[in-house]
């Protein structure tokens, strides 16, 4: 809200019941010279008590539910309002009418307790509002302090992830400079490429299932030039699932698994497959290889697939998005991606 409409409106509430007592105090008999005056005054006084107030609130708020200093603020900013009410008005503006004047040493217990009462109101009201505030306040401190530490970690879980395999790709194409130096200058290409997708990639902007294909193909081809016809793959993805939408590079790790697991312990050629398809509002993927429990242990238990599960809670907030399948021969990791559906954009 503009500041000038909050003014208007402060101001407004004290004309309001400036009018009202000035109406009461004028149906008592009184000339509206004399009730008039008295409403201002008095409600002017109100009204910079309550500026004291706001004032007070916005430089110090007190910790908790201070309830001492609350009536004390209340309290003295009563008193002081009437003392300065009692001071002003006779002698300032209605000093020579006398019963005035008698009226109002009567009716003082009334004004000092809807005084009180104003007051009481207006420092109950504004430490609500300074307090809401400040926990508004404090509570985007820790969302942002939240976000920055989600974005570190997740900057942190892709860093981790890149030496691993450029270090295997360099030494792929060391080998293959002297023997083959054709293919040693197309994997440098390819390995340009990837590394040129990686490093614009924002860790938490979702892409396309299309676009994350492609970039996990330049993997694979790298990945074919290491191990020549021992790796083969297949993608079976559904046209639906290729507009999904998912983390960019997070297949690339389990990926890197699969093959690892796959290929390291024998000579023959072994096929990975990739199965992507949606359901509702999910994007479900699925990346098998084959696997020997009698020459390998637990695949599960690698950084890579502890990145992913990892990264998908810090983006989702869900520990249930990555499942595991192991048999005796085939190993499988299923990701799910949540989708937003058309009511959610």
């Amino acid at each position: 809200m503009a500041t000038w409409l909050k003014v208007v409106l402060y101001v407004s509430w004290w004309l309001f019941w400036s009018a009202l007592q000035a109406y009461a105090l004028h149906t008592l008999s009184f000339s509206w010279e004399s009730a008039l005056s008295d409403a201002l005054l008095s409600h002017i006084l109100l009204g910079l008590a309550g500026v004291a107030v706001a004032n007070i609130f916005r430089f110090y708020q007190p910790e908790g539910k201070n309830i001492i200093y609350l009536m004390s603020l209340a309290i003295g900013l009563t008193f002081l309002v009437q003392w300065v009410f009692q001071w002003l008005f006779p002698y300032l503006l209605l000093g020579n009418d006398i019963a005035y004047l008698a009226f109002a040493q009567k009716a003082a217990p009334f004004r000092i307790a809807y005084q009180g009462l104003m007051i009481a109101f207006m420092v109950l009201f504004g430490w609500l509002w300074f307090y809401v505030k400040d926990q508004h306040r404090k509570n985007q401190h820790i969302s942002e302090v939240d976000n920055m530490r989600k974005e570190a970690e997740l900057f942190n879980l892709r860093q981790q992830l890149q030496p691993h395999f450029l270090f295997n790709s360099l030494n792929s194409i060391s080998s293959l400079v002297k023997i083959k130096p054709e293919e040693a200058r197309g994997m440098i290409q390819q390995l340009s490429d990837f590394l040129r997708g990686t490093l614009r990639k924002d860790p938490q902007q979702m892409v396309s299932l299309a676009e994350e294909i492609r970039q996990m193909e330049l993997y694979l081809s790298i990945e074919k030039v290491r191990f020549g016809s021992r790796l083969q793959s297949r993608l079976e993805i559904s046209e639906e699932a290729l507009q999904a939408h998912i983390p960019p590079l997070l297949l690339q790790p389990l990926l890197e698994n699969a093959i690892k697991y796959g290929l390291y312990d024998t000579l023959e050629p072994i096929e990975i497959i990739l199965k992507a398809e949606r359901k509702n509002d999910m994007l479900q993927i699925r990346l098998e290889n084959p696997f020997d429990s009698s020459t390998r242990q637990a695949a599960g238990t690698g950084f890579g697939q502890r990145s992913v599960a990892r990264r998908l809670y810090l983006l989702f907030g869900r520990n249930d998005l990555l499942q595991i399948k192991q048999t005796d021969t085939h190993y499988a990791v299923l990701v799910k991606i949540p989708q937003e559906t058309n009511e959610q954009k």
